[in-house]
């Protein structure tokens, strides 16, 4: 344990060891020292103190306590732990895990524990040796409480009762176990998965109520099983929880009753042509299934009479013709079928059947194709009815349309087409070349800021926005009152007064324009005057219609006016 190799060097002299006069040399030994197993384990403290949780402990206790052994075969050492439920697991170097062989170990039944470790080695000491062969430590435990989740006894619960219970009845009590004993602790229940929303459960003690009626076949039924799942949760710090699992076991009742298929059929109008194949379903399962029970209802009369049904097994039977022959059209036909379960139920299934023309192969004709297709007599009656009726309507909104234009084209006007402008285009002549006549003084067209250049200006040209200087007429005053009589005297003078106005716009200034063109054939407009020394004529005014008679009423009579 100390030393396990001697190296030695030798040296030989002649010449007695004379070193002066005799001849050396040295040789080396080499000196290995084998281990006998002389040296037993030992610990290096006689007492060990753990302190750990009970979730801890159920992992395993981590053994850290060195053993003083030495570094040879002789070294592998035994550790067993006397009267005690704890055990070593499988050494990995020098650190093992003490675990208990009861993995459900719990605080409130044990804080502490004493223990008792022993070592000893795997091969016996050498001869000789007056030494114990092993060597012991005291272990003590200590288990530290922590909160710890409640917990379901029977997870998952499985329960069966029938279905259709009414809603509010009481199923079970599905409550959870705190393991913290010695904590005033309150555990609360909740849903945690309702697939359907069927189940409620009371928050203090656990009780599953029905929140709906269970229904067996259901969607949300696997294999005639309905799970849900609850959660369990404390009001310690940190709070924990817990889930649990709860399956009803649905029994079946008869609460279906059975349905036929096909639910449309076709069949010939004459018998022994085609019949038509029927299946019975059901949604329960045994015993309230089949054998099945099919009949004909004695009301309408009329489906007994041309119709007969023959049941061929529990499932299946065969609908036909009882008479000779049937117009085509399409009938409903209604069947009762009954099942076996206890007590019975029974449905009346309508199947439409479609009568029809066939072939020598059992199939439809085209002449009976609209029977077959569900339009009976009654139906085409009407559909042509309807035809009709839209036709009539199209027709009179078409002659009242036509009535209409008729009216407008022949309403006369009130005045002659010729002078009437409205809605109308009118056609000028040309006026000038457009943009090949853009050669002129643009400074003539802008609007002057002072008056200085208007009152300096020597007279000649002027241009239409510029207002003369100069002393502006007086225009007659209207009279409050006027006199029929007097609205001929009065205009006049209006005119005369906007004659010699010099002010008033357009300004009879000398104007310079481009050229405009040759000229207009529609004649020069220089015989209009706006004032008339003579009389005028106004009698043409009874040829411009109703709408001017009072203005030819005023003025075309002459000397009675």
């Amino acid at each position: 344990q100390k030393v396990q190799q001697y190296i030695v060097i030798v040296q030989a002299t002649d010449m007695e060891g004379n070193l002066n006069y005799g001849l050396s040399n040295t040789a080396t030994a080499i000196i290995t020292v084998t281990d006998v197993n002389d040296n037993p384990p030992e610990f290096t403290t006689s007492t060990v103190s753990i302190n750990t949780s009970a979730r801890s402990l159920r992992r395993g206790v981590a053994w850290q306590q060195e053993v003083v052994r030495g570094g040879t075969p002789h070294a592998m050492c035994t550790r067993v732990l006397t009267h005690s439920p704890f055990g070593f697991s499988r050494p990995r170097g020098p650190r093992e895990k003490m675990q208990h062989s009861n993995r459900s170990f719990d605080y409130e039944m044990n804080r502490a524990f004493m223990l008792t470790v022993m070592v000893s080695n795997q091969a016996p000491l050498a001869s000789g040796i007056q030494m114990s062969f092993q060597s012991t430590a005291g272990v003590t435990i200590s288990v530290t409480d922590v909160n710890e989740a409640p917990y379901f006894p029977t997870n998952h619960k499985l329960i069966r009762l029938e279905e259709g219970v009414p809603t509010g009845t009481v199923l079970t009590t599905f409550s959870a176990v705190d393991p913290d004993r010695f904590m005033q602790q309150a555990v609360r229940y909740s849903k945690l998965s309702d697939p359907a929303n069927w189940l409620n459960i009371n928050a203090t003690n656990g009780q599953i109520t029905t929140a709906a009626v269970l229904d067996r076949e259901s969607d949300y039924i696997k294999n005639n099983v309905y799970e849900a799942t609850f959660l369990a949760a404390d009001n310690g710090i940190p709070p924990a929880s817990g889930t649990g699992t709860l399956q009803i076991y649905l029994i079946d009742i008869n609460d279906n009753a059975p349905e036929l298929l096909p639910k449309e059929a076709q069949i010939c109008e004459k018998p022994n042509l085609n019949v038509i194949n029927i299946t019975a379903a059901d949604a329960d399962i045994d015993p309230n299934v089949g054998p099945f029970v099919f009949e004909l209802p004695s009301v309408p009369s009329a489906v007994r009479k041309n119709w007969t049904i023959t049941r061929l097994n529990g499932d299946y039977a065969q609908l036909s013709l009882r008479i000779m022959y049937l117009e085509a059209g399409v009938y409903d036909v209604p069947i009762i079928v009954t099942d076996s379960g206890n007590p019975p139920l029974y449905n009346t299934s309508i199947i439409k059947v479609k009568v029809c023309p066939c072939d020598e192969n059992g199939d439809c004709t085209t002449i009976g194709a609209v029977a077959a297709a569900g339009l009976g007599t009654g139906a085409i009656i009407a559909i042509l009815i309807c035809i009709i009726i839209l036709l009539t309507m199209v027709l009179l909104f078409v002659v009242w349309m036509k009535r209409r234009e008729k009216e407008r084209h022949t309403k006369q006007l009130l005045i002659d087409p010729e002078d009437d402008v409205r809605d109308n285009i009118l056609k000028y002549d040309e006026e000038g070349g457009g943009e090949e006549d853009q050669d002129y003084d643009l400074s003539q067209l802008q609007q002057p800021e002072t008056m200085d250049h208007v009152l300096n200006k020597t007279p000649g040209v002027r241009r239409v926005d510029e207002r003369p200087i100069g002393a502006e007429p007086q225009y007659p005053i209207r009279p409050v009152i006027p006199h029929p009589g007097d609205i001929g005297d009065f205009i006049n003078e209006g005119l005369r007064a906007a004659d010699n106005d010099p002010t008033a716009p357009p300004y009879d200034s000398l104007l310079v324009f481009d050229y405009e063109g040759s000229g207009s054939t529609a004649g020069s407009v220089s015989s209009l005057n706006s004032s008339s020394s003579g009389d005028q004529d106004y009698d043409y005014l009874n040829d411009w219609g109703p709408r001017f008679k009072k203005l030819a009423d005023m003025y075309g009579g002459g000397e009675e006016d």
